[in-house]
C-alpha cells in the first residue's frame, strides 16, 4: 500500500522508480482523465491537460507530474545533501537495537557537527537563514536517532508482529521524495515520543532490502504503512510532522484531546493552526457519540472537546450555544465558523471539508492532494509573485467571503516552475511573469482565463459568471500564421472554425505534437500527398499542433492522428490510418473525395 503524496511537479523521467507500478500507474491516469493509455511500445506521450495534471497528482508518489523539469533551490539542495549524508550515518537506532536501549551519541553529535560545517563551506559562506534552517533540521534528525528503528531482513517481521502499533517509512537513499519526507517523519517521531504515543516509529532502506520491502506491501520511494498488530493499513494522512502525529494519534485510539482548564486551552492554540471544538455538557449520548465517529474518520483535522463554555470561550471567542456546540477554527481572517447542521457524522464531516480551508488557499507541496480532493468543485486559481500577491490578497479574500463554499480560491507563486508552469501550459502562458487569473469547473473539465485586466471588480465578476455558468471556456491558440501559397495549410486554435469546419472544400486534416516521433514521417507524406493532390480544387490539406492549439470539436488523444472532413457532413470526420503507405492513402482519399474526374492519376 503505497502512500500517495501531495507534492508538486516533476518529470515523469525522475520519479523515484517504482519497480513494475510505474507504469500502472500511468495507465491508471490515462484511463481516468479519458485519454488513451501509455502503451508499453508506445514513443508519443499525450500533452498536458488539468484533468490529468490534477488526477495524477493523487495517483503518483507525491504527485509530481509534469514535463517540465523541476529546478532545486540551493537551499533545498543543501538540505537534501545534509539529510542523505545524514542516512548513511548513524543517526538512528541501527536495526537490531532493542527499542528501550539508550544508545551512545557523543560519536554521532560529532559527525552530525562535522556535516553541517561541511554544508557550510560548500555554500560559501551561505546565508545565515540557510545554516539555521540546516542546523535545526539536523537537531530534529539527530533526536530521532534515539526513537526511530532501523528495520532490516533479520528484525522487520519480528518487530511488526511483537508490536502493537508500528508505522513504517521505507525509503530509498537517493530519492529526494524520501529526503523530503524523512526530517517530517523524525519531527513526527519526536513528537509522539513526547505524548507518550504507544506508536513504534521504524524506517527501513527499501532498496538494500528489496525482499523485506516487498514482504512489508512497500512499492515505491517513499511509502508509509501503518501495522497495527502485525497487520498494515493504507496512510491516508497529510505529511508535515503535525499531520503525521494527528493521523497516527488518530489511528492507535484518540481521535480527540480533551482539555479541562484554561491553561489546557491556551498551551494547546499554541500548537495548533487548525482544529475542530466540541463542547457538551456530558461526554455522552447520540451527538457527542457522532461527534466522535467524526473526528475517527477524518485523517486531517485534530478535534478538541470541552465541557466548560468558559474554557469553550478561550478556543472559539464567539460561541454563544446553549446546547452542544461543534466549531471549525482556522488561523485566518475567516477565523471561526460554526456548524449548524444536525449531529450526524456525515454532515458533520461534510460541513468541514466545505470549510477547512482558509479564503485563500495558498498552493504548497504539502498541501495539494488535500486541494484537489475538495469537494468545491469550482476553483479560482491566481498566478503572481509575491510582491504583488501582497497588494492582492486581501481584495482576494473580501471576493472570496461571497463564494463561501462554492468557489475555492487559489494562489500559486507564478516564479515557481514546479507549481506553476504546468497549469499556465495549459493555457499556453506558461512565460508569463504578470498576475493571471485562470478558474476550472472540475464537474467538466473545462478551464477559465480572465483576459481583461486583474482588478478586484474584474475578478468578482468572472467569478459570478463562473457560478453561474456563462463564462466560456478558454481554448489555447497559437497566432494566426500567414498560410499563402502554402501547399499544407496551419491550422491554429483561432482558425479551426474558418479552415476546417466552416471550410466550403473538404480537408485532410494532420494533427500532431512536436514531441511525437512519428510524426514527422506522416508529415512528410501528407507534403507528398498534397503535391500530388495539388490540381483537385475541392481539396484541402492542413495540420495542426495539438500541444499549443485546443478547439471543443477537436478531441484527439493520439499522435500523429489523420482525419478526413468530407465537404456537407464536418461533423462526422473519417480517421484515417497512420500506418498506410502513401499509396493506400491516396486510394482511400480519391474513394472518399467521389468524384473521379477531379482526382489524378495515381502516381504514387
Amino acid at each position: 500500500m503505497t502512500l500517495i503524496l501531495p507534492f508538486t511537479f516533476i518529470p515523469i523521467s525522475q520519479f523515484c522508480p517504482f519497480t513494475h507500478d510505474s507504469l500502472n500507474n500511468l495507465h491508471q491516469l490515462r484511463k481516468i482523465s479519458g485519454s488513451k493509455p501509455f502503451n508499453q511500445d508506445s514513443e508519443n506521450p499525450q500533452p498536458p491537460t488539468y484533468t490529468n495534471l490534477k488526477q495524477h497528482r493523487k495517483t503518483s508518489p507525491f504527485n509530481k507530474t509534469s514535463m517540465f523539469p523541476a529546478k532545486p533551490t540551493s537551499r533545498s539542495m543543501l538540505c537534501t545533501f545534509t539529510i542523505l549524508l545524514l542516512l548513511t550515518s548513524t543517526i538512528f537506532v541501527t536495526a537490531n537495537e532493542d527499542p528501550t536501549v539508550e544508545t551512545d551519541n557523543d560519536g554521532a553529535d560529532s559527525d552530525l557537527q562535522e556535516l553541517i560545517a561541511i554544508d557550510e563551506q560548500e555554500g560559501g559562506g551561505g546565508e545565515e537563514q540557510q545554516q539555521g534552517d540546516q542546523q535545526k533540521e539536523a537537531e530534529v534528525l539527530s533526536k530521532a536517532q534515539r526513537i526511530v528503528l532501523e528495520l532490516n531482513s533479520d528484525n522487520a517481521r519480528r518487530i511488526t508482529d511483537q508490536n502493537e502499533f508500528v508505522l513504517i517509512l521505507g525509503y530509498a537513499p537517493w530519492c529526494v521524495r524520501s529526503a523530503e519526507l524523512m526530517p517530517q517523519f523524525a519531527e513526527a517521531a519526536n513528537k509522539l515520543k513526547e505524548l507518550g504515543s504507544p506508536v513504534l516509529m521504524a524506517k527501513l532502506d527499501a532498496e538494500r532490502y528489496p525482499k523485506v520491502a516487498s514482504t512489508l506491501g512497500i512499492k515505491g520511494f517513499p511509502t508509509l504503512l501503518l501495522f497495527v498488530n502485525g497487520t498494515s493499513q493504507v496512510y491516508t494522512g497529510g505529511f508535515s510532522g503535525e499531520d503525521i502525529v494527528i493521523w497516527a494519534r488518530k489511528k492507535t485510539g484518540v481521535p480527540v484531546i480533551r482539555i479541562s482548564s484554561s491553561v489546557e486551552a491556551e498551551d494547546f492554540q499554541k500548537k495548533y493552526h487548525l482544529f475542530v471544538l466540541g463542547l457538551f455538557d456530558k461526554f455522552e449520548g447520540h451527538d457527542y457519540e457522532e461527534f466522535i465517529k467524526a473526528a475517527t474518520i477524518d485523517n486531517e483535522i485534530q478535534f478538541v472537546e470541552v465541557s466548560s463554555s468558559a474554557v469553550a470561550k478561550i478556543l472559539f471567542p464567539n460561541i454563544n450555544a446553549k446546547d452542544n456546540f461543534i466549531g471549525i477554527v482556522k488561523s485566518e481572517p475567516e477565523k471561526y465558523t460554526a456548524y449548524g447542521g444536525i449531529f450526524e457524522k456525515d454532515t458533520i464531516l461534510q460541513f468541514l471539508e466545505y470549510n477547512k480551508f482558509p479564503l485563500v488557499t495558498i498552493l504548497t507541496e504539502l498541501n495539494s492532494a488535500r486541494v484537489y480532493s475538495s469537494p468545491v468543485k469550482l476553483q479560482v486559481i491566481v498566478f503572481a509573485d509575491a510582491d504583488d500577491f501582497k497588494n492582492l490578497i486581501q481584495p482576494l479574500q473580501e471576493i472570496a467571503r461571497k463564494f463561501i463554499s462554492k468557489i475555492m480560491f487559489i494562489y500559486i507563486d507564478i516564479a515557481d516552475e514546479n507549481q506553476a508552469k504546468p497549469f499556465l501550459t495549459l493555457f499556453g502562458i506558461e512565460d508569463s511573469e504578470n498576475t493571471v487569473v485562470t478558474a476550472f469547473d472540475n464537474r467538466m473539465s473545462s478551464k477559465y482565463l480572465l483576459e481583461s485586466n486583474p482588478t478586484p471588480s474584474n475578478i468578482e465578476e468572472f467569478c459570478s459568471r463562473l457560478l453561474h455558468g456563462s463564462l466560456s471556456p478558454y481554448f489555447k491558440s497559437q497566432p494566426i500564421p500567414d498560410n499563402k501559397e502554402k501547399i499544407l495549410q496551419v491550422v491554429v486554435g483561432k482558425t479551426f472554425d474558418d479552415l476546417v469546419l466552416s471550410s466550403p472544400k473538404n480537408v485532410l486534416l494532420e494533427v500532431y505534437t512536436p514531441w511525437c516521433i512519428s510524426c514527422e514521417t506522416t508529415t512528410k507524406q501528407i507534403e507528398k500527398l498534397a503535391k500530388h493532390f495539388k490540381s483537385v480544387d475541392n481539396l484541402v490539406f492542413a495540420r495542426i499542433d495539438a500541444s499549443a492549439n485546443e478547439h471543443p470539436k477537436l478531441q484527439v488523444d493520439d499522435y500523429p492522428t489523420l482525419l478526413f472532413y468530407p465537404v456537407g457532413d464536418k461533423a462526422n470526420p473519417v480517421k484515417l490510418s497512420t500506418k498506410s503507405s502513401s499509396k493506400d492513402l491516396a486510394t482511400v482519399i480519391k474513394s472518399l473525395l467521389r468524384a473521379k474526374e477531379d482526382v489524378p492519376k495515381d502516381e504514387l
